[in-house]
């Protein structure tokens, strides 16, 4: 851990907070009290106590922040070359990772994850920005053969305002991984963060702004989803709107988006399969279900929280995986634990309400299934490693979205048992795949409805790797060079000659 770390750690713990967090809204390259006057607290979650607070928005900070984006969209963002976006794009990268320790050491305070976490989080969001702008430059239309006498084209254009709602498991990557390729391809932002962790996307733009991005090209406002939210997906002049976040918001979102005939972007939920066949690497293959789930306390859209698995490995397979469970560390994510907190109170009794009832129906709960506290505080909001054995296809453990650190077992017969398992939720977001076989695993992957699957290797990919969800969860592709079309429209030229 490096001086900084340390000295920002030691101010934290003895005073409760740390100087110079952000306030205000960031709109048209300043800051901007709330024009209602009104402040919410944000939490840190390793103690269950606030720690800052900062502006609480309204619908007269959304018109100020969309009517900044739409005048930048006009003025000279629009007349700058792709070049220009993309020295930007890389200044932004390096002012990320010049003050990578302090957002580090922010992130976890305002979400609850662990340290290293954070600190990875970080990293991925400073490649976003460098990925993006080395495809800033690189755009580019096609031509058509329609004969001698015509000459036929595409030219990709921005889209225009762009509105970014962010979840609040993964706030500073999100934000950075919708922002950055709508930067790259030309257009304007007006940021929403979860009013959970409304603190990294408000250092975003304000280093943006540092790395020369223009005035009102990226605008942040923060608040609730009601009074926020609600308005900006909704605005007329903003034409198309990436949301990250639940099923039931996502279809409110797609409903206000459409009275405006805007675009959109959704990332919902998951109920991800990992698919663990009897021919797998079982040492391999328990330590990475671990991580599939317990990253980020279980608070990941595309965590492992089905396994799915042959029965003769079954029994072996849990034991195992729940002793493993059992020596994870718990505790406040600056002091670097195997897990974090939960990141609200809110959330926390979402999880703990589904274990309960699980236990109460008589699931054999594996591992874990209690509510924790900071065993150094006594403080917090934790909830153990848990594991939930032999479930019904249709129990509402495998069919829901828990987002917690549950992981809901389910027993198959066979590879094509497994298939019909891991295909038995309206969710199609992740699949883990587990075979020393790789044409059981390519067939697998071919058949299972999942916008990403993963072989052998939960999570694998990277920020060049495309991601989203079928049914369910959502529609649309960030990541990747899939990731920039949300953000072009195509326009064909034809000239007779």
């Amino acid at each position: 851990m490096s001086n900084e770390t340390e000295a920002l750690i030691a101010e934290y713990f003895a005073t409760g907070t740390l100087a110079g967090l952000p306030r205000d809204h960031w709109i048209d390259g300043q800051w901007h009290a709330a024009a209602g006057g009104d402040a919410m607290e944000t939490f840190d979650p390793g103690l269950g106590r606030a720690f800052a607070a900062f502006a609480s928005g309204c619908e007269q900070d959304v018109e100020l922040a969309v009517n900044a984006a739409d005048r930048a969209m006009r003025g000279p963002w629009s007349k700058g070359t792709p070049a220009e976006r993309s020295r930007i794009l890389l200044r932004a990268a390096e002012g990320i990772r010049a003050n990578a320790e302090r957002l580090a050491v922010i992130e976890t305070l305002d979400n609850g994850k662990t340290l290293s976490e954070a600190q990875s989080d970080v990293r991925s969001a400073a490649r976003l920005f460098e990925y993006y702008a080395g495809a800033a430059d690189k755009l580019h239309g096609e031509t058509m053969a329609l004969g001698p006498d015509y000459v036929s084209q595409t030219m990709l254009e921005p889209v225009g305002v762009t509105a970014h709602v962010i979840p609040w498991n993964y706030p500073f990557s999100t934000a950075a991984r919708g922002l950055a390729p709508a930067l790259a391809a030309g257009c304007t932002a007006v940021l929403k963060p979860a009013e959970q962790t409304p603190l990294s996307a408000l250092l975003l733009a304000q280093i943006l702004h540092q790395a020369g991005l223009p005035a009102g090209v990226c605008n942040v406002v923060t608040g609730t989803g009601a009074k926020v939210g609600a308005p900006l997906v909704a605005h007329p002049k903003v034409r198309h709107v990436t949301f990250t976040g639940s099923v039931q918001t996502g279809s409110a979102v797609m409903q206000a988006a459409a009275r405006n005939i805007t675009s959109v972007t959704l990332e919902l939920g998951g109920k991800s399969p990992m698919v663990v066949l009897a021919d797998c690497d079982l040492d391999a293959t328990i330590e990475d279900a671990l991580w599939a789930i317990y990253s980020n306390a279980g608070q990941i859209c595309s965590a492992g929280s089905r396994l799915v698995i042959e029965r003769s490995i079954h029994a072996e397979f849990v034991e195992r995986l729940a002793a493993r469970a059992n020596q994870l560390t718990l505790g406040h994510g600056l002091k670097n634990p195997n897990i974090g907190a939960i990141s609200s109170l809110q959330q926390l009794e979402k999880i703990s309400g589904y274990v309960e009832d699980a236990r109460a129906r008589g699931i054999k709960v594996a591992a874990g299934g209690t509510r924790l506290t900071d065993p150094a505080s006594g403080s917090g909001w934790f909830f153990a490693p848990t594991l939930l054995d032999n479930l019904r296809p249709m129990d509402r453990l495998v069919q829901e979205e828990i987002f917690g650190p549950v992981l809901a077992v389910q027993v198959a017969d066979s590879a094509e048992h497994a298939l019909e398992l891991a295909n038995g939720t309206p969710f199609g977001l992740a699949a883990g795949i587990y075979t020393r076989d790789i044409t059981k695993a390519l067939r697998l992957a071919r058949d299972i409805d999942a916008g990403q699957v993963y072989i052998n290797e939960y999570y694998a990919g990277g920020v060049e790797t495309p991601f989203g969800g079928n049914k369910l969860s959502g529609f649309g592709r960030e990541k990747g060079l899939e990731g920039l079309r949300s953000y072009c429209r195509v326009k064909a030229v034809t000239a007779r000659i």
